[in-house]
């Protein structure tokens, strides 16, 4: 009787473990990676790797992968489907953002060092947090806040400014994602005729969609109604 009881024991434990998934998904309840529901969003998730103001990966990027809360995900789908009968596509460059990587940039700026003339030409390293550049604290890490621009689909590029970055086929908004300088800023006077109005496009489509920008950084949006107004997260960034 006892070895009948183990042998079931046992092809009960077999069934199981054929049963349970190769892994377990680590994103909390309400988020969801971007590609789960809309691949056809750009991706180029830029403090994964060294194309950044750091010149290095940020602390928690383990994947160059677009997290975002499924709301705010849902809201850039929808937007996705208007411009793309346009010939155009978003491409995003930071979507949820771990708090340990927002500790690591803030870090990184009390290091100090003179201006990088592709970041931040006008203002030292050190400076970057009292001029509003880098926060303490970041609303891209309670994960309804996207940096996001607009780019053709049919590989003709526009020129590319000296100062940020950005995609191959990414629109002239007259500066790069994260160039911190007041050019940057998405009302800037002085804007060339086109340069204005692509920021108004992408301006409207964010805002028909439920974001808010801020006024410093053309590229950076926030989903209005976020569902963790009040809470960040600090889970790292992973493809599954």
């Amino acid at each position: 009787m006892r070895q009948a009881i183990q042998r079931i024991g046992f092809c009960a434990l077999t069934v199981a473990a054929f049963a349970l998934p190769a892994h377990a998904d680590t994103l909390p309840a309400g988020f969801v990676r971007l590609t789960d529901i809309d691949p056809s969003i750009r991706q180029d998730i830029r403090y994964a790797g060294s194309g950044n103001f750091l010149h290095r990966k940020a602390n928690g990027y383990e994947a160059p992968v677009c997290i975002l809360t499924e709301q705010a995900a849902r809201a850039l789908s929808g937007i996705q489907k208007a411009i793309a009968a346009k010939g155009l596509t978003l491409v995003v460059f930071d979507c949820y953002r771990p708090a340990r990587a927002v500790a690591d940039m803030g870090q990184w700026t009390r290091e100090g060092g003179p201006p990088d003339p592709q970041w931040y030409p006008r203002v030292k390293r050190g400076d970057l947090i009292a001029n509003g550049y880098v926060g303490e604290l970041s609303s891209h890490s309670r994960g309804s806040t996207v940096d996001v621009a607009i780019a053709r689909t049919d590989g003709i590029s526009a020129p590319k400014p000296a100062c940020g970055a950005v995609d191959a086929d990414t629109l002239d908004f007259g500066s790069g994602f994260d160039c911190f300088d007041p050019m940057s800023e998405t009302a800037h006077r002085g804007l060339a005729g086109e340069v204005a109005a692509n920021r108004r496009m992408l301006l409207d489509a964010m805002r028909a969609a439920g974001f808010k920008n801020y006024a410093r950084e053309w590229w950076h949006f926030t989903l209005e109604h976020e569902p963790f107004a009040k809470q960040r997260f600090d889970f790292p960034i992973t493809a599954e």
